[in-house]
């Protein structure tokens, strides 16, 4: 087979892909697998907001039992986002290769165990390490949930799927910091990623027991390093895969920004305590949510590029009102409706970019991990750019997150050619 980085893509229309949603070699599941397949594949591709949400109301106490500044309990943030982008350098290009079940079941074992090493760091040094090796392991299951998807649907189909995995996934962030939060009444940080370990447990039961094969020995690629570094060139290369994956990494960035900074700024500066916190940063996982449904309903009627359009619209929206809240001090009420909007954003940006980017692709899992590798990567460094401005004021997130949300208005604008706004 032809890999995809040796021809340019053809992107599906939506009328093609409304009549024949699945690749070519794979059968689009039944009403009652594909319900099987929403529930296991969101809770895969969720790897990152458990991986990352559930400890974050227990940042500041964490902080002062291990006797490190907040930066480097930042850090950890940063390292197990570094180990989710670069993990998926190696499972993406590897399910394409090997199929996608070993890898993932793997990689979830992997996760089990760094979980539980995590939970007995005596140090900030062993903990940042541990959470290096966490994200590595848990990178297999958002890469390879993405590459399934693609193995079954295309175009308008997989952008409808993928919004739909953001009912499953989006519950995530929602219930990670309350779930914490509410673990810290009763115990201290190390039992979030006990937590973490038994979740991991379950996912893996779940996957070795629900999700079959879906990349047929005929369909996968050819071993060997040369051939998964000519695939990644071949898409460094093309202009309509980076544009997507860019313009959707700065709006990831935009709200990881949000995700490192947001626990400092709204129970140290704004005065919440860990469970207002918790409320707060569930109901703007909420809006993710209720806009990820909206987009699966609009794109019956309209292109997955209008809906990302949309979307990061509402984002430079959100990151120019932050902005200017915090910079006017108009209070806690502005700052929170500002964070909604960049969160709930990433409902309608990160379906339709996703789909858009692996449009018409043969190497799913290799093109996956590069998606998935520059969205963490922006990511990692939104992280401590936030952290080096301090907890003390809210200023440092409001610009980062505000640079980053336009940043991706402008990479959609001026990087992607015209016609991709006909792709789909």
């Amino acid at each position: 087979m032809t890999p995809a980085s040796a021809r340019p893509a053809r992107p599906a229309t939506a009328s093609a892909t409304a009549s024949a949603a699945s690749p070519a070699g794979s059968a689009a599941p039944g009403p009652g697998r594909r319900l099987r397949l929403i529930v296991v594949l969101g809770a895969l591709s969720a790897f990152g907001p458990l991986s990352l949400d559930m400890y974050l109301p227990a940042l500041p106490a964490l902080a002062g039992d291990l006797g490190v500044r907040d930066a480097d309990v930042q850090l950890t943030l940063t390292a197990c986002l570094l180990g989710l982008a670069l993990g998926q350098l190696v499972a993406g290009p590897l399910s394409d290769r090997r199929g996608r079940r070993g890898p993932l079941l793997v990689g979830l074992a992997g996760y089990v165990a760094a979980s539980a090493l995590c939970a007995v760091a005596p140090n900030a040094e062993v903990l940042t390490a541990a959470r290096l090796l966490q994200g590595l392991a848990g990178a297999a299951g958002i890469v390879i949930s993405r590459a399934v998807v693609r193995d079954l649907y295309d175009g308008v189909e997989a952008a409808r799927f993928f919004s739909l995995l953001m009912l499953v996934n989006g519950l995530a962030p929602i219930l990670a910091p309350v779930v914490g939060s509410q673990l810290l009444r009763f115990a201290d940080w190390r039992a979030v990623f006990a937590v973490l370990a038994a979740v991991g447990a379950a996912l893996l039961a779940a996957a070795a027991l629900a999700l079959p094969e879906s990349l047929p020995a005929e369909r996968r690629s050819g071993s060997g390093l040369p051939r998964t570094v000519r695939s990644f060139g071949g898409l460094l290369a093309d202009r309509r895969f980076m544009g997507y994956a860019v313009g959707a990494g700065c709006a990831f960035a935009a709200m990881f920004a949000y995700i490192s900074g947001s626990s400092f700024v709204l129970q140290q500066v704004y005065g919440l305590d860990a469970q207002q916190f918790s409320l707060v940063f569930g109901g703007n996982a909420l809006g993710l949510v209720l806009l990820g449904q909206l987009n699966a309903r609009l794109l019956r009627s309209r292109s997955p590029e209008v809906m990302l359009r949309a979307g990061l619209a509402v984002s430079a929206s959100g990151g120019a009102g932050l902005l200017l809240a915090v910079v006017a001090g108009l209070g806690l009420w502005a700052v929170c409706g500002s964070l909604l909007l960049v969160v709930a954003a990433v409902g309608l940006v990160m379906p339709n970019s996703t789909a858009l980017a692996l449009s018409g692709r043969d190497d799913a899992g290799t093109a996956s991990a590069l998606l998935g590798l520059l969205q963490f990567a922006l990511g990692g460094l939104a992280a401590p750019l936030v952290g080096l401005g301090g907890s003390g004021s809210a200023l440092p997130m409001a610009v980062v997150i505000a640079g980053f949300a336009a940043a991706a208005v402008l990479v959609h604008a001026l990087w992607l050619p015209r016609s991709a706004a006909a792709s789909l």
